[in-house]
């Protein structure tokens, strides 16, 4: 429903161009915004127009005219004043003030729409019927972004969001709860996961530009119907998780490149329990020292090269030696052996993932 911070800012633009005094009032009575006080117009006599069959009232200088939605009333409109002036300016107002209504209908409409749809919550055929009516083309490309932004700053999210995409080209703005923001966009037939990539990135850099505020944005698959679209909302609330999980140090999570971390997200913590034991047995490493974690990362990221990584870390050759060694007689793994290497970082990963799972349960 239209605002009564809207419906006062209208009236008060009209006042200053026309100089003639608006006061709008809901159909039982009730004021909803004026550009001056009256004590004259009753809520008594506000109701018993609303029900009467009339479109317009003259009681003296007060020009009572309805506010429709469709055949409902919704407001009644008084323009006062003595001359035609006030009558004209009344029906201008009464038709701005209808415009404002299908404008704010059509969007709280589609919002609605749009959060049933993700949520899987509509039948197919609803989905096409309803996208009519709505003006919503429903064999466009398209794909779903999650935005997640700091909780205080979710107002000022969804504002610059707004701004940046417009439903006029096939953008959607819209929300399921209050962890995230989302973006459904328009892809153009020539554009491909890099453009996603670029829309991505474009939005972290704005958020932290314009709203001082660090975001994490992820993003599914491209769709052809309408109908895919919670498919591409679900691969984009997995690689939301999935990249704060195991990729903490990305700010954009595509689910077309969350690799073995996809794999890991789905396993049952029993298997992932069982597998960890398998590995280490009795001697299930705790918490990995800063130090250690940075050596073994730093030596992943450089194909198991002892020389490279030590050159990267201002180590000594034998120092790194000594710290993975060191990691050996702990683990029973030698990460210098590739087999080894990949049983450790999957190893990780997984602990990643239980740690994850053990947050959730507090």
């Amino acid at each position: 429903m239209i605002s009564s911070q809207v419906i006062r800012s209208s009236i008060e633009e009209l006042k200053a161009i026309s100089r003639i005094d608006l006061m709008v009032w809901d159909a039982e009575g009730k004021a909803v915004a004026a550009t001056l006080e009256n004590g004259e117009i009753t809520p008594a006599l506000i109701e018993g127009f609303a029900e009467s069959p009339a479109d317009s009232q003259v009681m003296g200088e007060h020009h009572l005219m309805k506010v429709l939605d469709e055949e409902e009333v919704l407001f009644v409109l008084d323009a006062v004043g003595a001359s035609d002036d006030a009558y004209m300016i009344g029906r201008i107002a009464v038709s701005q003030l209808q415009q404002l209504i299908v404008a704010y209908k059509d969007r709280y409409d589609r919002n609605n729409f749009f959060q049933n749809l993700l949520l899987d919550n509509m039948l197919l055929v609803d989905i096409y019927n309803k996208a009519r009516k709505l003006r919503i083309e429903a064999s466009a490309r398209r794909a779903v972004f999650l935005i997640e932004a700091d909780k205080e700053k979710d107002t000022v999210t969804t504002e610059l969001l707004n701004g940046m995409f417009s439903a006029q080209v096939g953008d959607y703005i819209t929300a399921v709860d209050e962890s995230s923001v989302i973006l459904i966009k328009e892809i153009g037939e020539d554009e491909d996961y890099t453009r996603l990539e670029q829309v991505a990135n474009t939005i972290v850099d704005m958020m932290n530009m314009e709203a001082m505020t660090n975001v994490r944005v992820a993003y599914g698959t491209i769709v052809n119907e309408l109908k895919e679209v919670s498919k591409s909302y679900k691969e984009a609330k997995m690689a939301l998780d999935v990249g704060k999980i195991f990729y903490a140090e990305k700010k954009v999570t595509a689910y077309n490149t969350l690799g073995i971390g996809r794999l890991i997200y789905q396993l049952p913590i029993n298997l992932c329990r069982i597998f960890i034991e398998e590995i280490f047995g009795s001697n299930v490493p705790s918490e990995l020292d800063e130090e250690t974690l940075t050596t073994i990362n730093k030596f992943f990221e450089n194909n198991l090269n002892v020389s490279e990584t030590s050159r990267q870390l201002y180590v000594h050759r034998n120092t790194l030696v000594y710290r993975i060694e060191k990691l050996e007689a702990n683990t029973g793994l030698d990460i210098r052996r590739f087999e080894d290497a990949l049983t450790f970082k999957i190893a990780l990963m997984v602990f990643s993932y239980m740690k994850y799972l053990d947050s959730l349960d507090y």
